[in-house]
């Protein structure tokens, strides 16, 4: 069975999308893989209640516990690896869990490694992409679903999503209309993984 573990630091609602794509589409059966574990760096994110709920076994390793990201980014692997156990590499997808990984863990996972990201890269890496696209005077936003690599946010293209901006949107509002795009893209980019065998 293939595993997958999802790393969060709030709410989840995108790890909770890919929780009910996966029971909905018996990925287990279809594509012989499961979501094996939750890992959020943060005690109080919402979505560990949420899985917990789902009966999926969460994890916190907190970053406040360690000196630096490399420290941190050794324990995470860690208990990644004891989630699945032996057998094949576990597919890591990160639903909003912020923190920059090390390029230590990227190598390790290369190839296995995916994340979702509010704007249509290579377009506003980063952060506050909503209000950098506004200020642009973007007559479209969006999310991408890409494969992580050292340089933050600029990994393979795997899935994107286009979103107009209104004349009315704030950064509030245009938020909302691409996190249910991204809902909808992160599953499908997934899928198509699993399909094709992480190739």
């Amino acid at each position: 069975m293939q595993s997958i573990v999802i790393l969060i630091s709030g709410g989840g609602s995108n790890m909770a999308a890919l929780v009910r794509a996966a029971q909905q589409e018996d990925w287990a059966a279809r594509y012989g893989a499961q979501i094996a574990a939750v890992i959020s760096n943060r005690a109080d994110a919402v979505g560990l209640r949420w899985a917990q709920a789902q009966g999926i076994a969460t994890h916190t390793i907190s970053h406040a516990d360690f000196p630096d990201r490399a420290q941190f980014d050794a324990a995470l692997a860690q208990a990644i690896a004891s989630c699945v156990g032996a057998g094949k590499p576990p597919l890591v997808l990160l639903a909003g869990f912020m923190r920059i990984l090390t390029p230590t863990f990227v190598q390790a996972h290369a190839g296995r490694l995916i994340n979702i990201h509010p704007s249509l890269l290579p377009a506003f890496t980063g952060l506050q992409t909503h209000e950098r696209a506004l200020a642009a005077g973007c007559k479209f936003a969006g999310a991408t679903v890409h494969r992580v690599t050292e340089v933050l946010d600029e990994g393979a293209i795997l899935e994107q999503s286009v979103v107009p901006v209104l004349p009315e949107d704030d950064a509030q509002s245009l938020a909302a209309r691409v996190l249910a795009t991204e809902h909808l893209i992160y599953p499908r980019a997934v899928r198509r993984l699993l399909a094709a065998g992480f190739s």
